[in-house]
């Protein structure tokens, strides 16, 4: 994504709410983390909780998420994941399958947190 780097933001802070852009499951220097679409749903997660936590909230402020699936085949994997991962109360949720998500990855999620 280097090359759009200067239109991105990782979150937006309006009064009362943040929203995270969507995380892919790439880790720290950038690259896809290795394995299968469960490995890449928690890598999405704790991109979203590292945004969250500098933005100054954390997972248990979540009210939204959005997870956008390369193939709807994986989305009992997904909540395998999801439901250990997030915190009780669990937030409202949409899950969509998408034509194709940047640089290929077969998850991506994005969510709006309470402050």
């Amino acid at each position: 994504m280097k090359a759009v780097d200067h239109i991105l933001v990782a979150a937006t802070k309006v009064p009362g709410l943040i929203f995270c852009s969507g995380q892919t499951p790439i880790d720290g220097s950038g690259k896809l983390v290795p394995g299968g679409i469960r490995e890449h749903t928690l890598q999405c997660i704790k991109n979203l909780e590292k945004v969250l936590k500098h933005a100054g909230a954390s997972l248990e402020n979540v009210v939204k998420v959005n997870i956008f699936l390369k193939n709807m085949d994986d989305f009992a994997a997904v909540n395998e994941v999801y439901e250990k991962a997030m915190p009780t109360p669990k937030p409202a949720r949409s899950c969509f399958q998408a034509g194709k998500l940047p640089n290929d990855v077969i998850v991506e999620i994005e969510c709006i947190a309470s402050v």
